[in-house]
């Protein structure tokens, strides 16, 4: 089970840290990405980080604001979310899955699903 929780309603320019906590299963042998999916527009890959290692990727829309990072002790993985716009305002949510590098974006390889968590950044 993933848990992701953190968002709210921050101002434009503001920073939000979300969490995704997993339940019956060790975070670090899987990967881990959050999506983002605004009203009226389909669900989009934000950022993934590996199982067997910290290398991790994001779309080139929130590069240099965000940071996913996981705590394995907590069995927890975070993004961080800075700078945040009035366009990054959408329903986040984790995933699990095993993806190759190029299909990270890819909804399908991913076999579970947390409920999503609200964020709202006003201009």
């Amino acid at each position: 089970q993933l848990q992701a929780s953190g968002g709210g309603l921050v101002q434009a320019g503001g920073s939000l840290r979300l969490s995704c906590a997993a339940s019956g299963f060790h975070l670090s042998s899987y990967g881990i990405s959050w999506f983002r999916q605004a009203p009226g527009k389909e669900r989009e890959g934000v950022s993934h980080i590996r199982g067997s290692s910290t290398t991790t990727y994001y779309a080139d829309s929130v590069k240099g604001r965000f940071t996913i990072s996981r705590d394995n002790a907590k069995n927890t993985v975070y993004l961080q979310m800075n700078s945040l716009k009035p366009e990054d305002t959408a329903v986040y949510y984790c995933a699990r899955g095993r993806p190759v590098t190029s299909a990270w974006r890819t909804s399908s390889v991913y076999d579970y699903w947390g409920k999503g968590t609200l964020v709202t950044v006003s201009s």
